[in-house]
């Protein structure tokens, strides 16, 4: 009823003209035809202008009259972000730059929420999770199209004589990265798009190259060439070290208050990170390989090992985190030696890898343990070393081929 209400308001007033009966159309020449409806639109059309406001206010539901919204910006600011989050980024754009209001309206989040979970590295994830809540969304949305059309800046913020592979984090504006034995803290500095040249902090105690570290609230964990472990406190010199296994630690993990670790001496091993039982081993799994990678699931249930494939089958492994029993295996169809060299949980059931095989793999343990969800393979034919992703479209990989890393659209 409303929308026929709505029609009849919104219908030209020459609609209710009466037409010319056939001896007048026979009779009449075509300019006194349009002098006849031009008078005529004009008479008819002021008086049922007039009557119009009060119909549609005195024939509503219910003896209710209808409000009548003249123009788009009468309209409740809910009502605007509703529709806005119907529109594309070219046409919120240009909305913005109709008026001061509506500009105002567009540069809120809610404008472009619906928009920013379907770009690249945004910061929304699945969940509607907001990463980066103190960053516009109109403005993540904007850097993003230079994710999706491959722009970007080349610079060298940092450089070395020795030729090393480092391994690296970076934790607000603070860029901690490994050089042989040591783990070296830098500060940012976003006005120059560098780095300054003296680090904060140098992290010592390993006696061979740093394989992997990774960065907790309070604390930085270091796995090494020479088996051990070593917790460093940031920003501070005190440090606590144990030894972890006879040969160096390729992968290292924590998450609640629990150290997963694996070594190329076939063994994957889980540690107390409690402050009474610090460094106390509470698992050893026989894994038959060399462990390369490894992985805690979000919900403490569970760990993954990614191993080199040349003494098993399935070289990507499920194992209970509290008793260290293996549950299940990844996959069927490995070749020898496409060893897994990175693992990533986006969620408690779902996980990425790569490795020497050059593939991409998305497991989802609900659906098959037997073969993945999606794979994207390397084009170059390249080794993937590591892995990571936006948690929602984006995902970035590092491959042996000149050191390129890759973005792919999920």
């Amino acid at each position: 009823h409303f929308q026929k209400k709505l029609l009849w308001h919104l219908l030209p007033s020459n609609a209710w003209l009466p037409k010319l009966s056939q001896r007048e159309n026979s009779i009449m020449t075509q300019p006194a035809k349009r002098r006849l409806n031009s008078t005529r639109t004009k008479e008819k059309g002021s008086r049922i202008n007039k009557g119009r406001t009060k119909a549609c206010y005195s024939q509503g539901p219910k003896n209710r009259p209808f409000p009548v919204m003249t123009h788009f910006l009468e309209l409740p600011d809910d009502i605007i972000f509703v529709i806005c989050s119907y529109l594309d980024t070219k046409a919120l754009c240009r909305l913005s730059q109709t008026c001061l209001r509506l500009h105002h309206l567009t540069n809120y989040d809610s404008a472009w929420r619906r928009i920013a979970k379907k770009c690249l590295n945004t910061g929304i994830t699945h969940d509607g999770l907001d990463l980066f809540p103190n960053i516009s969304l109109k403005d993540r949305v904007k850097v993003s199209q230079n994710w999706k059309r491959g722009l970007y800046r080349e610079d060298a913020p940092l450089k070395w004589k020795k030729n090393l592979l480092p391994w690296i984090q970076l934790d607000g504006d603070i860029l901690y990265l490994s050089q042989a034995a040591d783990i070296r803290a830098f500060k940012l500095q976003p006005e120059k798009y560098s780095l300054k040249r003296k680090p904060l902090v140098v992290y010592t105690g390993h006696r061979e190259d740093v394989c992997r570290f990774l960065l907790t609230s309070s604390h930085i964990i270091s796995g090494g060439g020479d088996g051990k472990i070593i917790l460093h406190q940031k920003l501070s010199n005190f440090k606590i070290e144990f030894s972890a296994h006879e040969q160096e630690v390729n992968c290292i993990d924590c998450l609640g208050g629990v150290i997963l670790s694996g070594s190329r001496d076939k063994t994957a091993r889980v540690w107390s990170l409690s402050s009474n039982t610090l460094g106390q081993c509470l698992h050893t799994i026989p894994t038959g390989d060399r462990v390369w990678s490894a992985a805690i699931s979000p919900i403490l249930s569970s760990f993954a090992t990614g191993t080199a494939c040349c003494g098993h089958v399935s070289p990507l492994r499920i194992w209970d985190l509290e008793r260290g029993e293996l549950l299940t295996c990844l996959g069927e169809d490995f070749r020898r030696g496409a060893g897994i060299l990175d693992i990533l949980y986006e969620t408690p059931f779902t996980l990425f890898s790569c490795g020497y095989d050059t593939y991409i793999r998305y497991w989802d343990t609900r659906v098959s343990t037997t073969k993945c969800m999606v794979e994207w393979e390397e084009p170059h034919d390249s080794a993937l070393y590591c892995i990571q992703t936006d948690r929602n479209n984006m995902i970035a990989s590092g491959s042996a081929y000149y050191g390129v890393v890759r973005l792919w659209d999920k």
